[in-house]
């Protein structure tokens, strides 16, 4: 059974949020380490609480890895209680058999947040690239490189698991805030921006 999250790279976090943004990041994997990672946005600010990943022996079954991961995630929701909990999609290039399970372990990742109801949203890898590095065919090394520069850390964040669960953290956080610009900017509330091809017509007055 792996150890609960730990508090590698924590800091603060007591307190009112006021008008913060607080990100849970989760990078599910089947073979290697479930990457985690929490974030808090105040404006142009974004600061690290805490990045890990969940790690487990290779003798472990399938259905402990989904018991852990959820047990994992709602106890990282209970303690940080994030604004949104944001998941990496499921990599369409995987063969079926593996796109499945990763799918599974996304599914009790949703469960987590739905239990404590904290929104969750998903993006693709080219997504969470494209939003944090600039670039939807970037590597490994550059999103750690890109995640150590938006979040002022010393050092790259390992393993390289938990740096692609903070990138996914920042996509949502930086299109969220994006999101709540725009609809300030023209005045409209938040999730009432109309979607692209779905404008109706208006029929002038007689």
């Amino acid at each position: 059974m792996p150890p609960a999250p730990s508090s590698r790279g924590a800091a603060n976090h007591s307190g009112s949020k006021s008008k913060k943004l607080r990100v849970l990041g989760v990078d599910p994997a089947v073979a290697g380490a479930t990457g985690y990672g929490v974030i808090e946005c105040d404006g142009s600010q974004q600061t690290l609480l805490r990045f890990g990943a969940l790690k487990f022996p290779a003798r472990a079954t399938f259905a402990s890895r989904l018991r852990e991961v959820h047990r994992a995630i709602a106890q990282l929701v209970e303690e940080f209680a994030p604004d949104a909990v944001a998941v990496e999609s499921v990599f369409t290039a995987l063969n079926v058999g593996t796109a499945l399970k990763l799918a599974e372990i996304r599914g009790v990742v949703l469960l987590a947040a739905a239990q404590a109801s904290i929104p969750a949203h998903s993006y693709s890898p080219r997504e969470v690239k494209a939003s944090v590095v600039g670039y939807g065919g970037a590597s490994k090394h550059q999103i750690q490189q890109m995640v150590t520069s938006l979040l002022k850390l010393s050092s790259f964040p390992e393993p390289a698991d938990a740096a692609d669960a903070l990138a996914v953290a920042l996509c949502h956080a930086q299109l969220s805030q994006a999101r709540a610009r725009l609809a300030e900017a023209t005045r409209i509330a938040p999730g009432t921006i109309p979607q692209r091809g779905r404008s109706r017509a208006v029929r002038a007055p007689n």
